[in-house]
């Protein structure tokens, strides 16, 4: 599971520089700045977690149980709902579409999704090491 969220941290963090450099780049003269700035918002926090799954990543090695391995596939799912809902809502605000309410209701779950994650991080990490080599890795 380690290379799995290793790589989709590599590709998380690719994206958030790609997307960012577009918006900046491209769009900032086509959208007003608020619209830039949910950009910014949206790959600031798709690469802080991007950093996050690598962490998840070499945990995963040293502590191999169900709560570090949720914790990286929700802050996947976190960023995709999170991030990914702002991005398609700047999207589609930037082909002409005005009602965006549906789209606007995916973020917050994208949020607690991450908040969640970080939770799984640390009552994934054992608090001692008897703990670990008892066999305490549910």
């Amino acid at each position: 599971m380690h290379r799995t969220f290793s790589k989709l941290a590599a590709l998380m963090a690719m994206a958030s520089v790609i997307i960012g450099a577009f918006g900046t780049h491209y769009l900032k003269n086509i959208l007003p700045p608020e619209n830039i700035e949910s950009i910014q918002t949206a790959t600031y926090y798709q690469f802080v977690h991007a950093i996050g799954l690598f962490v998840v990543a070499n945990l995963c090695r040293h502590y191999p149980n169900k709560r570090i391995k949720w914790a990286g596939n929700l802050m996947v799912l976190g960023v995709i709902l999170f991030s990914g809902s702002i991005y398609l809502r700047i999207f589609l605000l930037a082909k002409g579409y005005s009602h965006l309410n549906t789209v606007a209701l995916v973020t917050p779950f994208g949020g607690l999704s991450l908040i969640i994650s970080w939770l799984l991080v640390f009552m994934g990490i054992p608090s001692s090491e008897n703990h670990e080599q008892k066999g305490g890795s549910d």
